[in-house]
């Protein structure tokens, strides 16, 4: 029975969900090889959008009114530099000495005020050398945005666009220090996230209690299977039963039943939960690869050997199946109607290459028996598709079980023009699965320990 939960306080609460949030940070950064820090951007009708941008308008107005003034004020505009000022010092490494030197000098705005007192402030000399100083620190990807500040020669718009470009370098410094962090972190991250959520377990006993129930599942499967494979004589309870279930197959196999999940009906185990989108986004990516498997399938085997070398077709088929399957996670999606018409755009790339290589096209038969077999793949029943899928599970299970050595499993028959794809898909997905295992390790090892005593 699960451990019933204690009373905890909202310190405790505060405290523990910064420290989920930053693990999941941090394993953001080390699974995503692409994580990059992005600007927030407010929906478009929304109220804080609406806020922010009377409060900008507000405070830019009366900026451009001061310099208009005779003669102007520039309490704004120095307010305005200072933090210019601040920004291009932050941008600085301990070596950048004579740019520290040239910064404070030229935006001394103690010295700025006193001309601008005596009438003496040269504005638009200090903004030139702001945007030339940008220029030098800035990533080579802003050149341009640099580039067009020259062209902008009214103060006003002008501060604006200094800003926003220094918001741009900000972003590169922080994605720098990501990625320069990336290494070191790759180290600390496992035992990191492992600390965090022994924390977490501590407060909650019962945080396992889906992990417990996925891995006894997974390893139910699994004596069921090799209770099927025996002869019936050692199913009867006969000396020389199936051996002992391996720890590690159980943990793959149950890795292998996230890409079957129900997503909407059933949560997921704690310990997967950080990648719950991820092994959803693979899942998704492995039902249109089916589809697209099963309709290459059927094609070549209705077109013959005719089709089968001549290169290029299999990609314009993979393409027009991946067109036509966007949006397949969706509700609205209806699959037997994008089937159909799979089926006319195949069969019409069909005969047109026949045509084009000299061979005969289909006739009218043969067109809607090809018809007929790719709107039959949107049945859950389809001999061909549980073929196919039953192989792609088979191949992912071998990837996983071969995941430390050198050599990789070889495609199962009937998946070559898909094999690019999927073997992207399974290099990603083992990469994950390594990841979590490698985290939780003494997790499941505690879980399994027990499950397999009673096994």
């Amino acid at each position: 029975a699960a451990s019933p939960p204690r009373p905890v306080s909202i310190e405790e609460l505060i405290e523990t969900a910064k420290g989920v949030t930053n693990m999941a940070l941090a394993h953001e950064i080390v699974v995503n090889g692409d994580f990059q820090i992005k600007p927030a951007e407010l929906p478009e009708h929304s109220l804080e959008k609406k806020v922010r941008d009377i409060v900008h308008k507000a405070f830019w107005d009366c900026l451009e009114a001061q310099l208009k003034e005779d003669p102007p004020t520039y309490d704004h505009a120095i307010k305005l530099l200072g933090e210019i000022k601040e920004n291009l010092l932050s941008f600085l490494l301990p070596g950048h000495t004579r740019l520290r030197s040239q910064i404070t000098e030229v935006l001394d705005l103690d010295l700025i005020k006193q001309e601008a007192e005596n009438g003496a402030l040269d504005i638009s000399k200090l903004v030139g050398f702001v945007i030339g100083m940008m220029g030098t620190l800035c990533a080579p990807a802003r050149d341009e945005e640099i580039k067009k500040l020259k062209d902008i020669h009214e103060i006003v718009p002008l501060f604006r666009a200094i800003f926003s470009v220094l918001d741009l370098m900000k972003m590169d410094m922080a994605n720098f220090a990501v990625s320069s962090i990336r290494p070191k972190l790759m180290q600390q991250s496992a035992e990191y996230e492992r600390r965090k959520f022994q924390e977490f377990l501590e407060k909650q006993p019962n945080s396992l209690d889906l992990v417990t129930r996925w891995l006894q599942e997974a390893a139910d499967d699994l004596a069921k299977l090799r209770g099927e494979m025996l002869p019936s004589h050692c199913r009867d309870g006969a000396t020389g039963g199936a051996p002992a279930l391996c720890p590690t197959a159980v943990q793959n196999q149950a890795y292998l039943k996230l890409l079957k999940w129900d997503h909407v009906n059933r949560p997921f185990p704690e310990v997967v939960l950080m990648d719950q989108i991820r092994f959803q986004e693979i899942q998704l990516e492995l039902e249109q690869l089916l589809v697209t498997g099963t309709v290459l399938l059927v094609t070549f085997s209705a077109a013959g050997p005719a089709l089968v070398d001549m290169p290029g077709f299999a990609e314009k088929i993979k393409t027009i199946v991946k067109v036509l399957l966007t949006g397949m996670h969706l509700p609205s999606f209806n699959l037997k109607e994008s089937l159909a018409t799979i089926g006319e755009k195949v069969c019409a790339e069909v005969n047109s290459c026949l045509s084009q290589h000299g061979f005969t096209p289909f006739s009218a038969e043969r067109e809607t028996v090809l018809k007929g077999q790719i709107q039959a793949v949107a049945n859950p029943d389809n001999t061909i598709c549980k073929l196919i899928d039953s192989r792609i599970q088979k191949f992912l299970e071998n990837y996983l079980a071969s995941s430390h050595q050198k050599s990789l499993p070889a495609i199962p028959g009937g998946l070559g023009p898909i094999q690019r794809e999927l073997e992207e898909i399974a290099v990603k997905y083992v990469r994950l699965v390594n990841y979590n295992k490698m985290v939780f390790s003494p997790y499941y090892d505690a879980v399994l320990g027990k499950i397999l005593i009673k096994e």
